[in-house]
């Protein structure tokens, strides 16, 4: 039988890999820190974007777990997360859950929200301006605090994007969006983000296992991040979960993101209130070294 990704890191590193567990996820300088929260309130990149350490994703198997709630469920499970103190929601134009955001913010009220949505665009500024058009009137909001250029694989990213991207940045000025990055889909993508002073915000994949990765070490991963932090970047975590695969490893994965110094923040697409609720109380108790 064929060995998984994460067999095969446990198999590789055994011992070792534990120790690079700990060196990596479960740095000095936790030991004897606050415990950490998943409503703990940051300020992301340089535009100092008001977030929680938790994100509420909605795009979890690109947003189908979250769409089976129906448009009031996911309205519901949004209001509920918001009284949990988690008003950071994550979504993208392929999850197709902007309307759910929109029957959200019924009751919501927008300014106490902050939306990061990811856009698909790959062709002219002109389809890119009627996208973001588009975006504010799906979301139900003049303006949307964080757009991130979705799944950047290759290594000439920010000159293929160019066109995007001064659109993007247009739209900063004018306060239609709030800042700008891109989601990272593979390992030279991810470094070059670290050099593009254009990429404000970005979102990486990082567990402790290399699972649905950039790179199967996590510390080659973990090295880059720690570069984009260094350059005063915003640095938000996903597929902390490995998709599902590290389902029964939820303290141990929560624990090896929590102790990185090179994340802000991370999102997780629970798939409903109970797992939502289980995520919020299980953050604090991972967030201290042993």
């Amino acid at each position: 039988m064929p060995m998984n990704r994460r067999g095969f890191f446990q198999a590789a590193y055994g011992t070792a890999g534990a120790a690079l567990i700990t060196a990596l996820g479960r740095p000095e300088w936790l030991r004897g820190a606050t415990a950490r929260k998943a409503s703990d309130v940051l300020y992301l990149g340089p535009d100092k974007i008001k977030v929680t350490r938790l994100a509420i994703g909605l795009g979890t198997n690109a947003g189908n777990v979250q769409r089976e709630l129906g448009l009031q469920g996911v309205a519901d499970y949004l209001n509920f997360a918001f009284d949990q103190g988690q008003f950071f929601w994550d979504t993208a134009d392929a999850y197709k859950t902007h309307p759910h955001i929109k029957q959200a913010l019924k009751s919501v009220p927008r300014e106490k929200v902050t939306i990061l949505t990811k856009t698909d665009v790959r062709t002219t500024a002109a389809d890119m301006k009627v996208a973001l058009d588009r975006y504010r009137q799906e979301l139900g909001t003049d303006y949307i605090d964080i757009v991130l250029l979705h799944g950047m694989r290759s290594p000439n990213w920010p000159t293929e994007m160019q066109g995007v991207m001064d659109v993007l940045s247009e739209a900063r000025e004018k306060g239609i969006i709030r800042t700008h990055g891109a989601s990272i889909h593979s390992l030279v993508a991810l470094q070059l983000a670290a050099k593009t002073p254009w990429c404000r915000v970005q979102l990486q994949g990082i567990n402790y296992a290399g699972i649905r990765m950039d790179s199967t070490n996590p510390a080659e991963v973990v090295a880059a991040l720690r570069q984009s932090k260094a350059a005063g970047k915003g640095v938000i975590g996903m597929k902390v979960l490995g998709e599902g695969r590290l389902r029964d490893q939820i303290d141990k994965t929560l624990g090896f993101v929590l102790g990185l110094d090179c994340l802000d923040c991370f999102t997780i697409g629970a798939a409903n209130r109970d797992e939502l609720a289980d995520l919020i109380r299980r953050i604090p108790k991972n967030s201290r070294a042993a």
